[in-house]
């Protein structure tokens, strides 16, 4: 079965995604650097991004290639209502603590803020506390 081709603004969404996610603190890409991630990794066959081994993201390239990351629901809410031109949810992530983002629309702004929001819900509370003190390094 042929995969269908992931539009050039989508791919370009998710490499700017990755320029600001992969600049916090033990933040992971996986499957690592490259194109080798077709069907290689295991969340739902896409690509997806972990801190300390806990997720935060993946890129949904089926369906309407979207990137699914986690969000408090209270974020999600104030999200949904001010751009829903780039935010939104289908019905499997109504009980999950996650919102997508359609990569294509949204900004540099946008993305590094859902990556740093969706980095502190899921870091542990001393790696955060040692990020704002200023006392880490990206690896």
């Amino acid at each position: 079965m042929r995969e269908r081709p992931i539009p050039a603004p989508v791919v370009r969404g998710y490499e700017r995604y990755l320029s600001f996610v992969l600049a916090l603190p033990e933040t992971l890409a996986l499957p690592g650097a490259g194109f080798a991630w077709r069907r290689s990794h295991r969340v739902h066959g896409t690509p997806s991004v972990k801190v300390r081994g806990k997720f935060l993201s993946r890129w949904r390239t089926e369906a309407e290639c979207g990137l699914a990351i986690r969000c408090d629901f209270l974020d999600r809410q104030i999200m949904l209502q001010a751009r829903p031109d780039v935010f939104f949810l289908t019905d499997h992530y109504l009980n999950y603590p996650m919102i997508l983002v359609r990569l294509e629309k949204s900004t540099g702004k946008i993305l590094q803020d859902v990556a740093e929001r969706g980095w502190r819900l899921i870091a542990p509370a001393k790696l955060v506390r040692q990020r704002d003190s200023g006392q880490t390094s990206s690896p």
